[in-house]
């Protein structure tokens, strides 16, 4: 008996690793090598490819797949049908395995749906990703991202509120949580 549920649907393969109190729901595909931590919800058909590790308590909405390279740290959000890639340039007919580029998706960060990060980037910790964005460098912590390519238009506090800095300070209006923007870099008080 396992430690998680998997709709009957699911395919979970000898290999994968999945972590205490995850609910793998409809047909979803976790393969060998996979590494799925405790308390995560992965919706309708989600792929997870060897090679990826998601941490403690993400959420993955439906139709999304996680590729061989990416690495998702706890409490990361992916929004439905966000997509990561692994290949810069990929060709049907060149086979590109040895080249797989890697993607981290770093602590509490939010990925909107329909968001596209392409591989070698890293997104920061609490970072948000606007639905449809695509991310093709790194992203700074706390930074709030939209748009093709993705561009910085503010800041974001670690509940998921949008903040309002003056002269580089300021207070999240939902939790109260107050920080002060540094040499580019958003920093808690």
């Amino acid at each position: 008996m396992s430690d998680y549920f998997a709709h009957p649907s699911a395919i979970v393969d000898e290999g994968a690793v999945v972590g205490t109190g995850t609910r793998i729901w409809h047909f979803c595909h976790i393969m060998p090598g996979a590494v799925i931590g405790e308390r995560c919800n992965l919706g309708q058909n989600v792929v997870v490819m060897p090679g990826t590790r998601v941490g403690d308590n993400v959420k993955i909405q439906n139709n999304v797949s996680v590729y061989q390279g990416v690495v998702l740290e706890d409490d990361v959000f992916c929004g439905p049908s966000c997509v990561f890639t692994n290949v810069s340039n990929p060709r049907s007919h060149v086979s590109r395995r040895a080249e797989y580029e890697a993607t981290l998706v770093r602590r509490g960060a939010t990925l909107g749906a329909n968001a596209t990060v392409v591989c070698g980037a890293t997104l920061g910790r609490f970072c948000f990703v606007g639905a449809g964005a695509v991310v093709t460098k790194d992203v700074k912590d706390f930074a709030l991202v939209v748009g093709n390519p993705a561009r910085q238009v503010g800041w974001m506090c670690r509940c998921g509120e949008r903040l309002r800095l003056k002269d580089g300070r300021g207070a999240c209006a939902r939790c109260g949580a107050g920080y002060v923007e540094e040499g580019g870099e958003l920093l808690p008080r």
